[in-house]
């Protein structure tokens, strides 16, 4: 039976990935108490890593914005996996962290991360409204444009 986020994914389109297991000693996400941890998810695609370099060189923003689609895709096949499946047990999308491979004078890291914040509340609605924070940096794993990690609230399974 499809539950109804499975449903407004489809009718957005996404198709989400099996989520790769891990490229170092981390796990892909913790569960304590209601809250998941969803480790940082990098712009990995059908063809492997993509969006390779820094906003404000390589990319703009608008680039940038994909980037972090991307990663929200990510994050949510990792909280699926973490929900055994149904995503119909997030209560809600607490935070959102965003790191924004970027050049010195790039200062649109926000703008950036709506690419995120903006995919998490199309598919979740409501329950995708959330805090977050966007941070520039010289660097990140790969050379990524971004990197996303997620906290969420969830209930029991059914």
């Amino acid at each position: 039976m499809t539950n109804s986020t499975e449903q407004r994914l489809a009718e957005l389109g996404i198709e989400l990935p099996k989520p790769r297991p891990p490229a170092a000693n981390y796990t892909p996400y913790v569960i304590t108490g209601d809250l998941v941890f969803i480790s940082g998810q990098v712009p990995v695609g059908p063809k492997g890593l993509e969006w390779r370099g820094k906003c404000g060189a390589a990319f703009d923003v608008a680039g940038g914005q994909q980037a972090a689609r991307l990663c929200a895709i990510n994050l949510l096949a990792a909280l699926r996996e973490a929900c055994d499946g149904d995503l119909d047990r997030v209560r809600r999308c607490v935070r959102i962290e965003g790191f924004v491979n970027s050049t010195p004078e790039f200062g649109d890291h926000p703008a950036v991360m709506n690419g995120a914040s903006d995919l998490i509340a199309e598919v979740l609605g409501p329950k995708g409204v959330h805090t977050r924070f966007a941070v520039g940096c010289n660097s990140l794993p790969f050379d990524v444009a971004v990197e996303v990690a997620g906290v969420f609230e969830i209930g029991p399974a059914r």
